[in-house]
């Protein structure tokens, strides 16, 4: 198997090879401009390690990593209009470097691109793959309406952010290992037990991204941390402090929604600290972690493969960034 790093530059150099039509170019030059962005990699990146770990090799899944990545991107470029981002990965956004119509076309072609790459390359396995795909992305546009519905509800569970976030952030990671056991030619055991292991490492993930968000360190993390407390982000550490806040603290909580100032950053933080909603984000952190390492044991992988697979999962307990 190739380390992360060899298979992050293969994935990118595919990327960089994508031949786009010469004109029109204000339909083109924002996908090329998105994907050349930069970012993790890390579905495609799991997906040729997954296929990799089963015997064949990684080229026999490069068109559905490219396809998967481009699918990604597109999600990205549709939320930032959505959301009014005006930077992503340190570089504006498309809707306002070029317009907000642009950014919806390009988008819109970026999907049905990804879905040609998705179609590539398995001609035995076509209906397979396209079902999939297809399933997620479904998946994933439902966990973006909970989001959007979360906005305006105080009441949100425990058990709906994690259904949210499954659907609109783990399925994906799911989906980019079974694609890889899939392409593999893996049986249905191991296939599920890949996706499994990518679920279950994607919620270990969002709730990661939610702890740095506040607990992070901004000179690793990239970025000021306290962002989610003063947009009024419904992560699972303010969703945990809403259900175990006593009548004075729920009542500021909320007296704070919409507010934005630097202060409200550490009045929120003392109170997350007060109702330690920390320890309990890091508990489940650790939990989905071991999850996602048992479901390799239904696998059939060697050693290695399986070790390299638990060193991801495990890595996703301490990442800063």
């Amino acid at each position: 198997m190739n380390t992360e790093k060899e298979y992050i530059a293969y994935i990118n150099k595919a990327l960089s090879e994508i031949h786009y039509p010469a004109q029109p170019k204000g339909l083109y030059e924002p996908i090329a401009y998105t994907l050349d962005c930069g970012g993790k990699r890390i579905r495609p990146m799991l997906m040729l390690a997954a296929a990799e770990a089963l015997g064949a090799d990684k080229s026999v899944a490069v068109n559905q990593a490219v396809g998967l990545e481009m699918f990604h991107n597109f999600t990205l470029l549709h939320d930032d209009v959505m959301d009014r981002a005006d930077v992503r990965r340190g570089r504006p956004t498309v809707h306002v470097k070029w317009n907000e119509a642009t950014a919806i076309l390009s988008g819109d072609a970026m999907l049905t691109m990804a879905s040609q790459f998705m179609g590539r390359g398995c001609p035995g396995r076509l209906a397979e793959v396209l079902d999939l795909f297809n399933r997620t992305a479904m998946e994933i546009y439902e966990g973006q309406q909970y989001d959007m519905d979360f906005e305006n509800r105080e009441d949100v569970t425990v058990a709906e952010y994690i259904e949210m976030i499954r659907l609109k952030t783990s399925v994906l990671l799911g989906c980019a290992c079974r694609m890889g056991a899939l392409m593999a030619g893996a049986d249905e055991a191991v296939q599920k037990a890949f996706y499994d292991y990518g679920t279950y490492l994607g919620l270990a993930f969002q709730l990661q991204d939610d702890w740095l968000d506040t607990y992070g360190d901004p000179a690793v993390f990239g970025k000021k941390i306290g962002g989610d407390i003063l947009n009024d982000k419904k992560t699972i550490l303010l969703i945990t402090a809403l259900n175990r806040a006593d009548g004075k603290q729920k009542a500021r909580l909320t007296s704070l929604f919409g507010t934005r100032f630097e202060e409200k950053i550490a009045e929120v933080m003392a109170i997350y600290d007060a109702l330690d909603v920390e320890s309990e984000c890091r508990a489940m952190i650790n939990d989905y972690s071991e999850k996602a390492i048992a479901c390799l044991e239904k696998a059939g992988l060697s050693s290695d493969a399986f070790r390299y697979f638990v060193d991801i999962a495990e890595r996703s307990l301490n990442r800063q960034s």
